[in-house]
């Protein structure tokens, strides 16, 4: 049989072989491509209404039924040849791909039934149709079978024809897992919102058992894109035709490309076969049957279908051709960033250590940059705050030091001597504590990870109690002896225990702090700069040991503070000046009694009533005098112990120092790994390697599919 067909005009051939070529790309499977599709059940008369619309002479043997989807492509040529070839789907292994490329019929200038039936059973071989494996019999292929007719009488057409539908297995044959593959595979193609969906229905069954109009109504609700084909209208039984025309003439189940009807030949004129002419006994079909012959002219008949489908093609190119031009520079712009987040080749160790040396290497530039406070370098810094680390870690000294200033001293110091401008005694901090015992936090920056075992989250007393003076009374007389005008050594170490019992808790819960800053900018950094999920958990999985030995030094060193600041001791001038201070303080208040004005506002006081202010005894002048002591202290300590523990613990072992955590991921961290550390860190698994190929596959094809596309 000689593949033919009439002649028509049509506009645009360029931008139709471009899509073509497109599809040859497997562009579809990114893109939504314009395509003609058609769908249907396997009972519908589906491969009959292809025969007539293609002129090729289909199989009708069932065991050959569409087991694939099938493009059929017409053009124009000089010259007459049908090629026959096989499109691997996305899913199909390398190799797999490679044999089903090369596989191929070319250089036909015609072919009969039983050609085209061999044709057939080599591509079911090819697809591995009908072969087991693992149990499972495959019955169906993803993979895509393409016919091109090329000619000088051709017009371009192209057309995809997908597996029916099918609801009874067959034994043997199909399995219920055939029936859910194959409608996956054909709302797969009818989702494509650029297709045009050519559902084919027998006339003489009823719609409302029609399963792929509800599959259609699905992917297009509004109808705008379905074209109904009727198809058997001579097997509709007689009194029973007015479904059909009230469908053809739009009355019911109303489409927006309207509906079309053809008849397919019946077994009698199949048996003509070199002597059919379907187009001439469709003609005289639809002009002589009632009530068929009522229908126009232009929705009966394959002639007239093809006609409506070349217009329809036509429209749906030229519509949608720069919407796919610009989906492709997409996709392939996004396909670009994803392959080069993966990095480069990791085959080889070396390709390995390259990958993580400049892995490192931008690494510790970020870090400069986050230390130095040089936001404005990288875009990144705006985008992800918690790299901002410097910013992290000054802020949380100013909150740490705010905390010790408010809520340190577990005493309020009496107010007047010393203590207020350096708020030791506070009526907002007090009025809490006072009021319901209340407590307050501190951490701030409590985040779950894989080092709470070292790190510190308790809360302190809000403020300091009140009662001081009855308290330092009570320490004195229960450590009283034999002293004269003084008291015993130990009640100073014993009462700054008490004043600093709550320092622990604040300092430790800071020091945690700092760890949980440090490690979340690490991980999120590593999160920035390197995409692959496997190669930042061997990182940090190799780098956990040195992380936690470095957190746990902080926090250790934190302790260590602590344990020191437990002796009370000092060189510090301020604290003979703090206590000069209260003692001035004391004496001006009570020299303030016996004060008077001259009139020239000075207060005087008489040399003679300086005898009348030593009224205490000497308990009340040693109680006293502990504390002043106290607060004399305290003010010189609490700024040492918050710089110490601010400078040394977080700065020098967290953040700033030489052998800090944010200092491991470096080049020679990376240059002491041994070779099985590369491969286990940078070494690409099967997965990758997949997903690196097919993305590699992806861009080479956008890539060609662009340049198609920015020629037109």
């Amino acid at each position: 049989m000689e593949v033919t067909q009439a002649s028509h005009g049509l506009g645009d051939p360029r931008l139709l072989e471009i899509i073509d070529k497109l599809v040859e790309l497997n562009i579809g499977d990114s893109v939504a491509l314009p395509q003609l599709l058609v769908v249907g059940d396997q009972s519908s008369g589906k491969s009959s209404v292809l025969e007539g619309l293609t002129g090729l002479p289909f199989p009708r043997d069932s065991a050959l039924c569409t087991r694939f989807a099938t493009q059929i492509t017409f053009r124009r040529a000089s010259s007459t040849a049908i090629h026959v070839s096989i499109i691997p789907d996305k899913s199909t292994s390398k190799e797999d791909a490679v044999r089903l490329k090369a596989w191929g019929k070319t250089g036909l200038r015609s072919f009969t039934r039983e050609d085209f039936s061999q044709i057939l059973e080599e591509v079911h071989r090819a697809m591995g149709i009908g072969v087991s494996s693992l149990g499972i019999k495959k019955s169906f292929s993803d993979d895509v079978l393409k016919i091109e007719v090329s000619g000088p009488d051709q017009q371009h057409l192209s057309v995809v024809d997908v597996p029916g539908i099918f609801r009874a297995v067959t034994e043997g044959v199909t399995t219920q897992i055939d029936i859910t593959n194959v409608r996956a595979m054909v709302e797969r193609y009818m989702e494509n919102s650029r297709s045009i969906i050519l559902a084919v229905i027998a006339a003489s069954v009823d719609i409302a058992n029609q399963e792929i109009l509800d599959i259609a109504q699905t992917y297009d609700p509004k109808g705008q894109r379905t074209l109904g084909v009727l198809t058997k209208p001579d097997l509709v039984d007689k009194g029973a035709e007015g479904n059909a025309l009230d469908l053809m003439r739009g009355t019911t189940h109303k489409l927006n490309l309207g509906w079309s009807m053809v008849k397919n030949p019946s077994q009698r004129e199949l048996k003509m076969e070199g002597k059919l002419d379907r187009h001439a006994l469709e003609q005289a079909f639809f002009k002589s049957q009632a009530p068929w012959s009522t229908l126009d002219k232009d929705k009966v008949g394959v002639h007239s279908l093809r006609l409506r489908l070349v217009e329809l093609l036509t429209e749906i190119v030229r519509r949608e051709f720069n919407h796919v031009r610009m989906d492709v520079m997409l996709n392939l712009q996004d396909c670009e960033r994803k392959l080069a987040a993966m990095g480069p080749y990791r085959e080889t160790r070396v390709q390995q250590h390259r990958y993580l040396l400049d892995l490192a290497t931008k690494f510790q530039g970020m870090t400069t940059q986050a230390l130095d406070s040089h936001y404005e370098h990288d875009d990144i810094f705006d985008v992800k705050p918690s790299l901002r680390l410097a910013t992290a870690v000054v802020d949380r000294n100013a909150s740490f030091s705010n905390d010790v200033w408010h809520h340190g001293h577990t005493m309020e110091f009496t107010r007047g001597l010393g203590s207020d401008e350096e708020g030791l005694s506070s009526k907002e901090a007090t009025a809490d504590s006072e009021s319901s015992n209340a407590m307050v936090k501190t951490r701030y920056h409590v985040v779950s990870n894989d080092l709470d075992d070292i790190l510190v989250n308790e809360q302190v007393r809000a403020g300091p109690e009140k009662g001081i003076m009855e308290w330092l009374e009570n320490v004195y007389r229960s450590f009283r002896g034999f002293e004269m005008g003084t008291f015993h050594t130990s009640l100073m170490p014993i009462m700054w225990k008490k004043q600093s019992a709550k320092w622990d808790k604040l300092a430790l819960g800071y020091a945690s702090d700092i760890v949980s800053i440090t490690h979340t900018y690490i991980c999120d950094l590593l999160k920035e700069i390197c995409e692959d999920d496997r190669v930042r958990g061997g990182l940090l999985s190799i780098m956990m040991d040195q992380l936690t030995e470095r957190y746990k030094r902080a926090i250790d060193h934190t302790r260590f503070i602590l344990q020191v600041e437990r002796t009370p001791m000092t060189a510090n001038h301020y604290f003979a000046d703090n206590l000069e201070k209260c003692n001035g303080q004391r004496a001006r208040a009570l020299l303030q009694k016996h004060a008077f004005n001259d009139n020239q506002n000075n207060h005087i006081v008489r040399l003679s009533d300086l005898d009348h202010t030593a009224s205490m005894n000497n308990e009340e002048s040693n109680v006293q005098r502990l504390h002043d002591i106290l607060v004399s202290y305290y003010k010189v300590a609490r700024k040492r112990f918050v710089d110490n523990v601010c400078m040394q613990a977080a700065d020098y072992h967290l953040v700033r120092g030489p052998d800090t955590a944010v200092k491991i991921f470096s080049p020679s961290f990376v240059s002491d790994l041994t070779p099985e550390q590369l491969e286990r860190i940078a070494g690409e698994d099967a997965l990758t390697k997949r997903k690196r190929a097919d993305l590699s596959r992806k861009v080479e094809n956008l890539k060609r599919a662009k340049n198609l596309l920015v020629a037109v």
